[in-house]
């Protein structure tokens, strides 16, 4: 009795043993997933425009040649005084007028993170966000006659490298540590931005969201930044919208800085709906 009572608890201890290894190797597994990930702009990266980097051209996955572009959205600065650039003074701009989505294709998202955003808020709130642009598009809300952009998404948990080189033929969306500790997260788009108007098209958009240097909220937590809020603002950079950055626009979704706690970037505003509208 007492070799069996023995033998059962050597096989128990055991058992415990190899739960408790695979437990902390998933833990470590899902964080360092995204923690011990850097994200960087390549040297060659040229700035041509607040907050706007060029990465230069490749050929797409149809052979096509394109232009990459990251832009990266910081953390609040004070606005520039006066009106925006771009279309008649309107609050809203373009990555290049007619630069759009033509066939909808998926997105895919590893939600691995350090912060506490759970892989399924994630996910369906950046497909909550997509809905939101995809909506408007047509420049009424809620009317049930959108333009369907940015298709739909799954989730990973393989490996994501957002493309600075060249394009890969996926839209790709996680978290890592963004070298520079200013950025909070970086939308990167290839595509035709020159040429006839009518040839010009959007090809493929990745996002990396810094989860080392910001801490990330789902419900608006003062001392962090919202998830909605920023996501909301990066997929319209996907959609081809640009950055505004002066002080009569400062309430625009696509106004080009944040802040912790900030949700008011959750919802659209008239120039969003307008800029979205008027490309699409």
């Amino acid at each position: 009795m007492k070799k069996l009572t023995l033998l059962t608890l050597v096989i128990i201890s055991a058992f415990v043993f190899v739960v408790s290894f695979s437990t902390q190797s998933q833990a470590q597994k899902n964080s360092s997933s995204s923690s011990s990930r850097t994200f960087q702009l390549p040297n060659s990266a040229v700035k041509i425009d607040e907050n706007i980097y060029k990465l230069g051209k490749a050929k797409d996955k149809d052979g096509k040649e394109v232009e990459g572009y990251a832009i990266i959205h910081y953390k609040n600065k004070g606005a520039k005084n006066g009106s925006a650039k771009g279309v008649r003074n309107q609050c809203y701009g373009f990555l290049a007028e007619g630069a759009k989505w033509k066939s909808v294709e998926p997105w895919i998202v590893n939600p691995a993170n350090i912060r506490g955003i759970t892989d399924s808020f994630a996910f369906n709130n950046l497909t909550a966000n997509i809905a939101k642009w995809e909506d408007a598009a047509d420049g009424v809300l809620s009317n049930g006659s959108g333009v369907d952009i940015l298709g739909d998404g799954s989730i990973t948990s393989s490996f994501l490298e957002a493309d600075t080189v060249s394009p890969d033929g996926a839209n790709e969306i996680y978290f890592a540590n963004v070298t520079d500790s200013s950025a909070i997260a970086v939308t990167i788009v290839w595509g035709v931005f020159g040429g006839p108007r009518t040839q010009r098209v959007l090809v493929e958009w990745d996002q990396v969201y810094d989860d080392v240097d910001y801490n990330w909220s789902e419900t608006g937590e003062a001392d962090k930044m919202d998830f909605e809020n920023i996501a909301t603002h990066e997929l319209g950079h996907s959609v081809g919208l640009n950055d505004l950055y002066t002080s009569n626009c400062s309430q625009e979704t696509m106004y080009g800085y944040a802040s912790n706690g900030e949700t008011s970037k959750r919802d659209l505003n008239a120039g969003d709906i307008k800029g979205i509208s008027t490309l699409y």
